[in-house]
């Protein structure tokens, strides 16, 4: 089978990795790839949004499954290319991942599917806008309604912050994606990632995860685009997993598909999870999450390639196999990120880390000496997969401290709640 990843980073890195564990002998490309996905696929030298490119390199290696990491190319109509093109491709079409591009259109689709959210209003304009935010209760959530690669949500706990945030936004501080901005009320509770495949009308559940967007230990500091995740998460029961299928999932995927853009692909909702137990959707996203991807995918005895061959092609959905153990993941930043990170620094990764642990790239670069460099905001992703939580978040965190680079920033509390649940 001859299999190509879309896009560099460590999703498509831990992508690549589940997928060559499923097919040792499978060809896997991966477009544009990095220097951790060298190691277990063809690097194409490709853009992730260079969508001609990505076309005729499927048409020039004769790709059976295309998959697609990243939300850009997704937006951009990816899908809908090679669909139209005659090849399977896992992700939705342009019109399908308006659930992610757009927030206002996701708002749209969930008040129609009755799926449970927080209230707001969406502006197109700043005055409107702020006299909104100066009328309504503390604390409020401004969001950008189009892509900004997970920096587009700021949580205020005043009405001057929201004010504030709303002026940057509209400003350009995020750029087009800052042309329509959300105000929501806010939600009391803890944060849940879910996963679905999908395949249009139907889907089958990826492990679940919690992320840490905050850029300081202790949830403190600007939000990232993530700053490591764990998995399984304890809060997560088969009851509560089987409500987020009914009154969200499912009546999301009938809705898509009422308007004409089914979807096929992975189907993410942040779930808010109130103290009685309530649930409500944060956002959607139209693909695997970074870095949660790199916990969820490891849990995975088998079933992940055939799934997303069968959610590209419409058909049932098999079973995916799960083990018993834990993963977390700790990312490395660069220094300065998320604002404005260095790159260039020269990267050190022991060769004996403890064999339970695997380094994900992310921002990495190779020199033509060898020599491994930092290459983005997010540089690496130390996933460890362990028996336990405990021992899982204990040999992500000691591994981290062992990997050296200048300017290094990372979280030593990946999993804090968690661990709290476990004490308690």
């Amino acid at each position: 089978m001859k299999l190509l990843v879309v896009g560099g980073g460590g999703r498509e890195h831990a992508i690549c990795a589940a997928l060559r564990r499923e097919g040792p002998d499978a060809a896997i490309f991966c477009a544009p790839g990095n220097p951790g996905t060298a190691s277990l696929a063809t690097n194409l030298p490709i853009p992730a949004d260079a969508i001609d490119q990505i076309a005729a390199a499927v048409r020039h290696h004769a790709i059976d499954l295309t998959i697609v990491g990243p939300e850009q190319p997704l937006a951009l109509g990816l899908a809908d290319r090679l669909e139209a093109e005659g090849h399977r491709v896992f992700g939705p079409t342009a019109a399908a991942a308006r659930i992610e591009a757009s927030k206002a259109f996701a708002k749209d689709v969930m008040a129609a599917a009755g799926v449970p959210t927080a209230s707001s209003r969406t502006f197109t304009d700043l005055d409107p806008a702020l006299a909104w935010v100066a009328a309504h209760a503390e604390p409020l959530v401004v969001k950008a309604s189009g892509l900004a690669a997970g920096k587009g949500a700021v949580v205020c706990a005043t009405r001057a912050e929201a004010a504030d945030a709303v002026q940057a936004m509209f400003s350009g501080s995020l750029g087009a994606a800052g042309d329509e901005v959300l105000v929501e009320s806010f939600l009391e509770g803890e944060e849940l990632s879910v996963f679905a495949i999908c395949n249009g009308t139907d889907l089958v559940l990826l492990p679940s995860a919690q992320d840490h967007k905050r850029i300081f230990e202790g949830d403190r500091g600007p939000n990232t685009g993530g700053m490591g995740a764990y998995a399984p998460v304890a809060l997560a029961t088969e009851e509560l997993l089987d409500r987020a299928r009914r009154e969200v999932l499912l009546p999301t995927l009938a809705e898509l598909s009422r308007r004409g853009a089914p979807f096929r692909g992975i189907l993410y909702a942040g779930l808010m999870i109130a103290p009685n137990g309530s649930l409500s959707v944060v956002e959607f996203n139209c693909r695997l999450g970074d870095p949660e991807t790199q916990v969820v995918l490891p849990l995975l005895a088998g079933g992940f390639t055939a799934a997303c061959a069968a959610a590209a092609a419409g058909t049932t959905l098999p079973t995916l196999r799960t083990t018993r153990d834990a993963a977390v993941t700790t990312v490395l930043a660069a220094r300065g990120y998320p604002e404005t990170p260095e790159k260039g620094a020269a990267i050190s990764i022991p060769d004996d880390l403890d064999r339970r642990v695997t380094v994900y790239h992310a921002g990495t670069r190779t020199d033509a000496d060898g020599t491994l460099r930092v290459n983005g905001g997010r540089v690496l992703t130390v996933t460890a997969v362990a028996s336990s939580f405990a021992e899982a978040q204990r040999l992500s965190r000691e591994a981290a401290e062992l990997i050296q680079f200048e300017g290094k920033q990372y979280r030593r509390d990946i999993g804090w709640r968690e661990a709290a649940r476990l004490r308690a």
